[in-house]
């Protein structure tokens, strides 16, 4: 097709998209044009913006290691991982649902642990967490032998991968559930902290005057074949921050009440004081048991 006009461009691409044989995907592609296309025309990108948005493009592929993943982070920074999240949950994005970020800092194989074990495996300062959870079917009866993985940074906001002074696998670790469903942990009282800020993330949220903080959280992977896997954060409800997440993750159903206790611990009497602790239910729903790509190598 000779291009006449600005609008020529689209139909011809257009066109080209119409020859992708899967249905699928002719679909995504099609609408991803439509709606580029769109962008271009509605904002008039200049000739100097479009170079210096593949720049931009380029840039966070460049950035992107084995241990950082600058396409998740900037997904998540412009809300676009919570919405595919939402969408794909709870009716398609109609009820509240405990699924949300996978995060950029999950790893493959984590430590088999028994319940009641701690996952500190290396010295953390940082107040004593106990997590007592539980996971039900739709029913609500309990799912046994699911594979629960846990991980979370630390006091200091580190995951284990980007602080050589914690030890591998510090503060991650893969439950099952017992007869009744529940898996039990010790940890420490995880604290919110910053995205890394080093690379193009950075500069879009200096230009937005927008803080880098994530709120606390704990991470949560519950696998079992025959349910749809449950990605889940529980956030701290004591964190100044639940409001104004960075990457726009915090809903109603991640919230847990994590509650400071005064009182010795009845098993621990020796634990210094304030401990904490979480208690927490999980549902999954039946569906395709599937692992995601990790982030992270």
């Amino acid at each position: 097709m000779i291009i006449e006009d600005q609008w020529d461009v689209t139909k011809a691409a257009l066109a080209v998209m119409d020859r992708t044989q899967d249905p699928r995907q002719r679909e995504i592609l099609r609408s991803l044009v439509d709606h580029l296309h769109a962008f271009v025309r509605d904002v008039r990108l200049t000739e100097k913006e479009f170079q210096a948005a593949t720049g931009i493009v380029n840039r966070i592929g460049q950035a992107t290691t084995d241990t950082h993943n600058e396409a998740v982070l900037m997904a998540g920074s412009l809300g676009i991982s919570s919405l595919v999240c939402l969408l794909n949950n709870g009716s398609d994005g109609v009820t509240e649902t405990q699924q949300s970020l996978l995060g950029p800092f999950w790893r493959m194989h984590s430590p088999r642990t028994e319940n009641g074990d701690s996952i500190v495996r290396s010295p953390t300062e940082g107040p004593a967490l106990f997590v007592a959870a539980r996971v039900l079917d739709e029913a609500g009866e309990p799912v046994v032998g699911a594979e629960v993985d846990v991980w979370h940074s630390s006091p200091e906001g580190l995951y284990e991968n980007q602080d050589p002074d914690q030890a591998l696998m510090n503060l991650r670790g893969k439950f099952t559930t017992d007869q009744d469903g529940r898996f039990w942990f010790r940890s420490v009282k995880m604290a919110g902290y910053p995205i890394p800020t080093h690379a193009v993330v950075g500069e879009l949220l200096a230009a937005q005057n927008r803080h880098p903080f994530r709120p606390a959280h704990l991470h949560f992977l519950i696998f079992k074949e025959g349910y749809k896997t449950v990605i889940s954060q529980i956030y701290s409800s004591d964190d100044p921050k639940l409001e104004s997440d960075v990457q726009f993750g915090v809903t109603r159903a991640t919230i847990g009440d994590i509650t400071g206790h005064s009182e010795p611990h009845p098993e621990h009497p020796g634990l210094e004081t304030p401990w904490y602790s979480l208690e927490k239910e999980f549902v999954m729903r039946a569906g395709r048991a599937e692992l995601p790509r990790p982030p992270i190598a």
